[in-house]
């Protein structure tokens, strides 16, 4: 799938991962790309900044966590960034409803049978 596909949408990613737990950089990498069966492919230079702005911003939470000798920053969502996935799922909703309307429309009703 495109990258440009997910431009607009990949903080609404980021959240919904983070939404069962902590996570580490690559974890939330293989895990949009589990969930989407390897449609979408995130690259580090495009999650780190969005997960680093999603902190500043409050979305997030970090914190170091060992994994073996390894030390790494795991992201958590806070309060205000559960309410923020609320409203990306109702944009989403809203999104897909208003572009299947276009691209998949209703057939219009024919004439009445008398």
């Amino acid at each position: 799938m495109k990258t440009d596909a997910v431009r607009g949408h990949l903080d609404g990613l980021l959240l919904a991962v983070l939404e069962s737990g902590p996570l580490h950089g690559y974890a939330i990498i293989a895990a949009v790309q589990h969930r989407s069966d390897g449609a979408l492919e995130l690259r580090t230079g495009t999650i780190y900044p969005a997960l680093q702005r999603l902190e500043r911003l409050g979305l997030l939470s970090s914190s170091w966590h060992a994994e073996g000798e390894r030390r790494r920053r795991c992201y958590e969502l806070t309060d205000a960034g559960r309410h923020t996935l609320a409203g990306e799922r109702t944009a989403w909703r809203e999104f897909t409803k208003a572009i299947g309307s276009v691209l998949n429309p209703s057939p219009a009703p024919g004439p009445a049978a008398t």
